[in-house]
């Protein structure tokens, strides 16, 4: 919808101004002098705030007469990555044991330097370096169901065991012989209407879901493969794999409870909090004061507000259903605007489902059809 209050306009238009990545998703900005429209963090010269005009939705934005950025290319950032990553990505899922090269890229119409730059900014990492851990990844598999280290070595494109075993305790810390005690932590990434997260998931549970411009979000990884006593991979497993379903559906409005194991790390302490937290009921808040007397200790809210804080599982554990005392929004690791949107989303999903509810109950109240009363 177009947003008509002037608080707002002006606080995404600071936002704009500031190229705020916590604000993507949140808003998109319509040039009135261009008939163009934008994300938070555009690099195009910015225009005067009498000559835009914000709307929650692309939809919205589209209806109103306006076309996508192509500085921004706002159809593209705010959810999904760029066509030639998306490209870059079919290719590797269809051939996942042979590398793709910048020689086989270029003769697909990719630019490698677009693939490098995309995945340094996104993973930090390159895109040849995104594929040697899912290759690793998949040798692990095979090496934890029996496979033999020199056919899975073969199998997976290295012409060495040598070059192999290198490659393989590098991105995970021991040799092919001492696989059978290691586990990992596997990493992916899924695009939101709010922007990018990463999902990260070990055998037993998802750990790990944040956006990926949290604020130390480095410091979460650290603290994860530490507890873990695991490494971090590129790759996906099942967990992931529903996580994303659950979200896009979430999101879609069509989710207010998520199913998919958890594993999460920490102090007995931080596991209770965020075992309250699972129980608040979808689109309701609380305070921290009231989270502390659910945990029995009305004198912990600072120590809760922490725990919050601790929690590496954005969203699904719903840390953003708890506000301050006053009403007012305080502490989210992935933007205060991203938070305003959670609840705003969650608000109006529920307001749908109770107007779909009341057309369908009959007039006299009853769950019958009227044909059947007596």
């Amino acid at each position: 919808m177009r947003i008509t209050d002037i608080a707002v306009q002006q606080r995404f238009y600071q936002a704009l101004l500031e190229r705020d990545v916590s604000y993507v998703g949140s808003f998109f900005v319509g040039v009135k002098t261009t008939s163009v429209f934008c994300i938070a963090t555009c690099r195009a010269r910015k225009p005067k705030f009498e000559n835009i005009e914000f709307f929650t939705e692309v939809k919205d934005v589209l209806a109103a007469g306006y076309r996508p950025c192509k500085v921004c290319r706002p159809t593209e950032h705010a959810h999904e990555p760029p066509t030639e990553v998306l490209q870059a990505l079919a290719l590797v899922r269809q051939t996942p044991k042979a590398k793709v090269s910048d020689t086989f890229l270029r003769e697909q119409g990719i630019a490698p330097e677009k693939i490098r730059r995309w995945f340094n900014a996104n993973y930090g990492m390159t895109f040849q370096a995104y594929q040697r851990m899912l290759r690793i990844n998949t040798a692990f598999e095979e090496l934890q169901h029996g496979k033999t280290m020199t056919d899975t070595a073969l199998d997976n494109g290295y012409d060495s065991l040598s070059g192999f075993a290198y490659t393989y305790k590098k991105c995970l810390g021991k040799t092919p012989q001492q696989h059978s005690s290691t586990q990992v932590i596997r990493l992916s990434r899924i695009t939101t209407p709010l922007g990018p997260m990463f999902l990260a998931a070990t055998d037993e549970g998802l750990c790990l879901s944040e956006f990926v411009d949290r604020r130390m979000l480095e410091t979460e990884f650290e603290d994860l493969q530490r507890r873990l006593q695991a490494p971090i991979i590129v790759a996906e497993n099942r967990w992931i794999t529903q996580a994303k379903r659950e979200l896009a559906e979430y999101f879609a409005g069509q989710r207010t409870d998520f199913e998919v194991p958890l594993d999460t790390p920490g102090t007995a302490f931080q596991q209770r909090v965020w075992q309250v937290l699972q129980e608040i009921p979808f689109a309701e808040l609380r305070s921290y004061q009231q989270q502390a007397e659910a945990l029995g200790n009305p004198k912990a809210v600072r120590a809760v507000a922490g725990a919050n804080g601790m929690n590496r599982v954005a969203i699904i554990i719903p840390c953003h259903r708890v506000i301050g005392k006053n009403g007012q929004l305080t502490g989210y690791g992935g933007g205060l605007e991203r938070k305003r949107w959670l609840i705003e989303h969650e608000q109006r999903v529920l307001q749908t489902k109770q107007q779909t509810h009341f057309r369908l109950v009959p007039e006299n109240g009853s769950d019958s059809p009227p044909e059947t009363q007596k």
